[in-house]
C-alpha cells in the first residue's frame, strides 16, 4: 500500500499548505461578511429610537402618560413657550410685533379657520400643523419678558414632522430690532435633544477612531503595525452595528442613540485592548518560533483563555443591564454585549490572519527576528515597581486602600440631580428660553405636568385637580381611545421641590389617572435608577466573580479583584465630586451615572486583573514560587495593561469631549477609573496582595497547595518573556 509510506510525507507537505491557507481563507471570509454587513450596518439609524418612552422606566406613572398621548388624536404633543425679551423692558412696538407672529403661528400656510381641532388634530404634513395658545400672554413683572404657551399635535414618533414644524416656528418668530425671540418648551427641548444624539454617532465613530490610530502609533513606532489593529477594530465596528440592527428588527430591543454611541466606545476600546495583549504575546512568540502562523498559534494559546474570560467579564456585566427597569439602560445591554463579541470576533480572527499574512516585516523597523532576544532597558519600570511594593507589601496595599477611600469621600460632593435645562454643556435655544423664563418668572411654572385620565370620569378629575394645593390652573385637553388629556400649571417652577410636592399629592388624589410631563419623568427616573441599582449591582458582582472563578480556578483571587475594581469605581466618583462641580460648574448629576459607571468600570477594570493573575497563575504553574510568579507577571504584563488602560481610558475620555453633561461625566469617571486601576490598582495593590496571600490567592484550587518535590522537579519557569 502505498498510502502507507505516503502518509508522513503527506503530512509534512500539508503543513506549509495550511499555513497558507488558513489565513487567506480568514481574510476571504471576513471579505464576504463585511460585503453583506455593510449594506445593514448604515441602517442601524433607522431603528434607533429617541422618544420619551425610550428614556423613561418601563412601568413608571410618567410613561404611561408618554404612551397615552402617543395615541391620542394627533399622537405626542408638542408643547412650545415663545419667550420675548428685550434688557430695559419691552415697548409697545415689540408687543405688537409679537402679536403679529402668533397671528402668523397659529394660522400657519395650508390651514384654514375653518377646520375644527379635531381635523388639526390629524394633520400629518408640518405645513397643517396648528399652533394653538394656552391662555392669554404673560408678563414678567419688571416688563422685560412676553411668554405665549402654544401646544400642537403631532404625528406619533414623527420626529422629522416634529423637527420641521419647531423649525418653522422658529424662522417666522425672529429677533426684531434688538428684542430678542428665544422658542422653549418640551417640544422645542426634545428637537434640540434629538439633533445632539443624532450627531452622536458619526463624530464619536470619526474622534474614536483617530484617538485609536495616535495611541497605536506612539505604542508600536511603526509605520505600518499601527494599521493592522485598527482595521480588524474598524471591521469588528461595521459587524456590531449591523448585527444590532438585526438584533433590534427581529426582537424589538430599544435601540437609543445614546447605547448606539457607546456601543462605539466600547468596540473600539475593548477591541484595541485585545489587540495589544494578542500582538504583544504574538512579537514575544516570533523570537521563540520560525514561522508566523506556528507563533500565532502559539500566542492564541498563551493568551486566548484571558481574552475570553475578559470579554466575558464584559458580555456578563453587560447583560445584567436586562433586569433594569429603565428603557434605555435596559437596550443598552444587549446592545453593548453584542458590540464587545463582534470586537472579540474581529481580534482573534482577522487580526491574526492579517499578522501571519504581513509576516515579521509588519513590526518594521524594530522587527522580532528568530532567535533574538529583546531589547532590555537599563530600568524596566514595572520591575521597578514590582520591587518597591516587594519591600513593603502591607505598607504599600494599606496606603493604596486608605488613598482610594479617601478619594471616595468626595463622592459626598457630586451635585444633586441633573435637571433637563442643564443637561448641555453648550446650551441651544431651547434652553436659554427656559433659562430666560426661570429667571422672569420666578414663582410659576413655564411647564405643564400631563394628566390622563379615564373619559368616563375626566370632569371629576379636573375637578379634583383644580382643588389640589400648589395647582395654578387645569384645563381638559384631547380626548381619544377611552383617555382625557388634562394639562395642570403648577404654583411653583419646574422640577423644584414645591412642584415635586404637587406632583406627588396630584398622585394621591387623583384615583384611577397617570401623572406625567418632565417634572414628573425626572422625579420616576431617579426613583427607578435607585431601584435599578439595587437590583443590577449584586447581578453583575455575581455574575463576574463566576467567569473569574471559572478562569482563575479560585475563590480568593476573584475576590481580591472584585474588591479592586470596587474601590475603584468609589474612588472616581469621589474623583468626579472634586471635578463636576467646583471646576467644571455643573449643577446636576444624571440619575443613571452610578450605575452605568459601575457596570463598565467592574466588567472593563477587571480584564486587567485578569490578564495580570492569569500570567501570575500561568508562572506558578510552570513551577514558579508565589513571590517570583507575581513579579515575573508584573514585569512581563505591565507594559501592554498600561498600554491597554491608556487606550481604553482615551476612548472613553472621547465622550467628555461631547455637548451633553452626561456623556462629559459618563465619560470623565470612567477614563479616570480605568487610569487609576492601569497604574495603581494593578501595579501595587494587587501585586502586593499576591506577595501576601501566596499560593492562598489561588484556593480552593490545586495551586493553593505547596507541590511536593517531585511535582517541583520536572518544571521550570517559562522566562521567555
Amino acid at each position: 500500500m502505498g498510502s502507507a509510506t505516503a502518509g508522513p510525507a503527506q503530512a509534512k507537505a500539508s503543513t506549509p499548505v495550511r499555513r497558507r491557507a488558513v489565513p487567506w481563507g480568514v481574510l476571504a471570509l471576513w471579505v464576504i461578511v463585511l460585503a453583506v454587513a455593510g449594506s445593514f450596518a448604515g441602517r442601524l439609524g433607522d431603528v434607533q429610537r429617541d422618544q420619551n418612552t425610550d428614556y423613561l422606566p418601563a412601568g413608571a406613572d410618567s410613561t404611561q402618560v408618554a404612551k397615552v398621548q402617543d395615541r391620542l388624536p394627533g399622537g405626542e404633543i408638542t408643547g412650545l413657550v415663545l419667550v420675548y425679551h428685550r434688557y430695559g423692558g419691552l415697548t409697545p412696538a415689540d408687543r405688537a410685533t409679537a402679536t403679529r407672529q402668533l397671528a402668523t403661528l397659529t394660522v400657519p400656510p395650508g390651514t384654514h379657520a375653518t377646520k375644527t381641532p379635531a381635523e388639526l388634530a390629524a394633520a400629518t404634513d408640518p405645513k397643517d400643523f396648528a399652533a394653538v395658545p394656552n391662555g392669554p400672554a404673560a408678563t414678567s413683572k419688571d416688563g422685560a419678558t412676553l411668554m405665549y404657551a402654544l401646544s400642537t399635535t403631532a404625528p406619533a414618533k414623527n420626529d422629522d414632522a416634529k423637527k420641521t414644524f419647531v423649525d418653522d416656528v422658529r424662522e417666522h418668530a425672529a429677533d426684531t430690532d434688538g428684542m430678542s425671540v428665544r422658542v422653549g418648551g418640551d417640544g422645542a427641548l426634545a428637537v434640540d435633544a434629538r439633533g445632539v444624539f443624532g450627531s452622536l454617532d458619526g463624530t464619536l465613530m470619526l474622534a474614536t477612531g483617530l484617538v485609536v490610530a495616535l495611541l497605536l502609533i506612539l505604542t508600536y513606532r511603526s509605520p505600518v503595525l499601527w494599521l493592522v489593529p485598527l482595521l480588524a477594530v474598524g471591521a469588528g465596528a461595521v459587524c456590531a452595528r449591523a448585527a444590532v440592527y438585526a438584533l433590534a428588527t427581529w426582537t424589538g430591543i430599544t435601540v437609543t442613540s445614546q447605547s448606539a454611541g457607546i456601543m462605539t466606545v466600547l468596540v473600539f476600546g475593548a477591541g484595541t485592548d485585545y489587540a495589544l495583549l494578542l500582538v504583544a504575546r504574538y512579537r514575544d512568540e516570533l523570537r521563540h518560533t520560525p514561522q508566523p502562523y506556528d507563533a500565532m498559534r502559539a500566542a492564541l494559546r498563551g493568551c486566548g483563555p484571558a481574552l475570553l474570560a475578559s470579554s466575558g467579564t464584559v458580555v456578563a456585566g453587560l447583560l445584567c443591564l436586562l433586569a433594569a427597569d429603565l428603557n434605555n439602560i435596559r437596550g443598552l445591554g444587549p446592545v453593548g454585549a453584542v458590540g464587545v463579541l463582534c470586537a472579540l470576533a474581529a481580534m482573534l480572527t482577522l487580526l491574526p490572519a492579517l499578522l501571519v499574512l504581513l509576516g515579521r516585516r509588519v513590526f518594521w523597523p524594530l522587527v522580532p527576528a528568530y532567535g533574538s532576544q529583546p531589547r532590555r532597558r537599563r530600568r524596566d519600570l514595572f520591575a521597578a515597581m514590582g520591587s518597591s511594593a516587594a519591600k513593603r507589601p502591607t505598607a504599600v496595599l494599606l496606603t493604596g486602600v486608605v488613598l482610594l477611600g479617601a478619594l471616595a469621600l468626595g463622592a459626598f460632593h457630586l451635585p444633586g440631580a441633573l435637571k433637563q435645562d442643564d443637561s448641555y454643556t453648550t446650551r441651544p435655544e431651547s434652553v436659554v428660553a427656559m433659562t430666560t423664563l426661570a429667571t422672569a418668572f420666578p414663582d410659576r411654572s413655564s411647564r405643564p405636568i400631563d394628566v390622563v385620565a379615564p373619559t368616563a370620569t375626566a370632569d371629576q378629575t379636573l375637578a379634583a385637580a383644580r382643588t389640589v394645593d400648589g395647582v395654578a390652573s387645569a384645563r381638559r385637553g384631547r380626548t381619544g381611545g377611552g383617555w382625557t388629556e388634562i394639562a395642570v400649571t403648577a404654583k411653583d417652577a419646574p422640577e423644584s421641590a414645591g412642584e415635586t410636592a404637587t406632583i406627588t399629592r396630584l398622585r394621591s388624589r387623583l384615583t384611577g389617572a397617570h401623572i406625567g410631563g418632565a417634572s414628573a419623568q425626572a422625579l420616576d427616573l431617579a426613583d427607578t435608577n435607585a431601584h435599578d441599582r439595587l437590583v443590577v449591582i449584586p447581578l453583575v458582582l455575581a455574575s463576574v466573580l463566576l467567569v473569574l472563578a471559572l478562569l482563575l480556578r479560585s475563590l480568593v483571587a476573584p475576590l481580591l479583584l472584585i474588591t479592586a475594581v470596587v474601590l475603584v469605581w468609589g474612588a472616581a466618583l469621589g474623583i468626579g465630586g472634586l471635578v463636576f462641580g467646583p471646576l467644571l460648574g455643573f449643577t446636576g448629576l444624571d440619575p443613571g451615572l452610578p450605575l452605568l459607571t459601575f457596570v463598565f468600570l467592574v466588567a472593563l477594570g477587571v480584564d486587567y486583573g485578569i490578564f495580570l493573575m492569569h500570567r501570575t497563575r500561568e508562572e506558578t504553574r510552570h513551577g514558579a514560587p508565589p513571590r517570583e510568579a507575581a513579579l515575573t507577571a508584573l514585569r512581563t504584563t505591565g507594559a501592554v495593561i498600561a498600554s491597554a488602560g491608556t487606550v481604553l481610558a482615551a476612548t472613553f475620555a472621547v465622550l467628555a469631549s461631547l455637548p451633553l453633561v452626561m456623556f462629559v461625566e459618563l465619560g470623565t469617571i470612567i477614563a479616570v477609573g480605568v487610569l487609576l486601576d492601569t497604574f495603581l490598582v494593578r501595579t501595587y495593590l494587587v501585586t502586593s496582595a499576591n506577595l501576601l496571600l501566596g499560593r492562598a490567592v489561588w484556593w480552593p484550587g490545586r495551586l493553593s497547595r505547596t507541590p511536593t518535590a517531585t511535582e517541583q522537579a520536572p518544571q521550570l519557569l517559562d522566562t521567555r518573556h
